[in-house]
C-alpha cells in the first residue's frame, strides 16, 4: 500500500482545505477522497499525476515516503492554490437525507461508505458533533400556515441511546424505527417514545424505546420560503383585534 492517503491528508491539512473543496478541486467525490485518505481505495494513475503536479511533489515521493509537514511547508511557495479554494475555517461536513435517497439511508443507515457517498452540506457549525441533514416531505409539522413545509432542511444532532429519557419533551426529532423515518416532536412516556405532529388531524404514534435505531434532534433549519418578518407580531394584533371585536359584540347584546 502507498502512502498517497496520508500525503495528501497532510497537505490539506497544511493547505486549511476541506475534503469538500480538495475532491473539488480535482473533480472528485468526496466519498473517493476519503476512501483514499483512509487506504480503503487506491487512486488511478492519472489523479496521482494530477495531483503531484498540481503541487510541485514528485510522483516516486507521494506514493512512497511520508512526507513530513516540513517537507510539505517547502513547497508551500510553489503551490498554486486560488483564493476562493483557501479555507481557513473548517466546516462540518453534513451528509443530506433527501427523497430521491431516504429508502436506501433507511437500508444502509448503519454503513459508513453509504453515508460518505450522500449528497452533503458544508455548514459552519460544531465540526466534532455527528450531524444530519433531513429535506421535509410532508405537512405533518404545519400549524395552519406556521411550521416546517416540504422542502424545508432540518439539521438534526446524533442522539445516543442512554440520552434518550433525558430529552425534554416536545423537542423536534428525525426518528428512524420501524424502516419509516419519521419528523415530530418527541415525548417519553416511561419506556415508550411517543411522536407528534404539529398538524392537528395526524394522530400520534407510540413506539418502545428498543424499536429506534437511529434518533436524532432537530438544532436548525433552513426554510425553502422567505419567512415573514412580522408574523408572529402580525398574529397577535389580529388576535387582539378579534378579541376587541367580539367583546363589542358582546356589549351591544347586553
Amino acid at each position: 500500500m502507498s502512502f498517497f492517503g496520508k500525503n495528501i491528508r497532510k497537505i490539506r491539512n497544511v493547505k486549511n482545505m476541506s475534503q469538500q473543496a480538495f475532491a473539488d478541486l480535482f473533480e472528485l467525490k468526496r466519498g473517493t477522497l476519503g476512501a483514499y485518505e483512509e487506504g480503503r481505495s487506491e487512486p488511478k494513475i492519472e489523479t496521482i499525476i494530477l495531483i503531484a503536479n498540481y503541487f510541485s511533489i514528485s510522483i516516486d515521493a507521494i506514493l512512497t515516503t511520508e512526507l513530513t509537514v516540513n517537507q510539505l511547508l517547502k513547497f508551500k511557495e510553489n503551490i498554486p492554490l486560488d483564493n476562493h479554494i483557501q479555507i481557513k475555517e473548517k466546516f462540518a461536513e453534513i451528509p443530506c437525507i433527501t427523497e430521491k435517497n431516504s429508502k436506501d439511508y433507511i437500508d444502509n443507515f448503519d454503513k459508513q461508505n453509504f453515508i460518505t457517498e450522500l449528497p452533503s452540506l458544508s455548514l459552519p457549525i460544531n465540526t466534532d458533533k455527528n450531524f444530519r441533514a433531513y429535506t421535509v416531505m410532508n405537512l405533518e409539522m404545519t400549524n395552519h400556515d406556521q411550521g416546517l413545509y416540504p422542502k424545508d432542511i432540518v439539521i438534526a444532532e446524533f442522539v445516543p441511546k442512554e440520552v434518550y429519557k433525558k430529552l425534554n419533551n416536545g423537542n423536534i426529532v428525525l426518528a428512524l424505527i420501524n424502516n419509516q423515518l419519521i419528523l415530530r416532536r418527541l415525548y417519553i412516556a416511561k419506556n415508550k417514545l411517543i411522536l407528534r405532529a404539529d398538524h392537528k388531524n395526524i394522530e400520534d404514534l407510540s413506539f418502545k424505546l428498543n424499536e429506534v435505531k437511529e434518533l436524532w434532534k432537530v438544532r436548525y433549519v433552513f426554510y425553502k420560503r422567505t419567512p415573514e418578518v412580522q408574523a408572529i407580531s402580525t398574529g397577535v394584533e389580529e388576535k387582539l383585534n378579534f378579541l376587541e371585536q367580539e367583546f363589542l359584540k358582546l356589549k351591544n347584546k347586553i
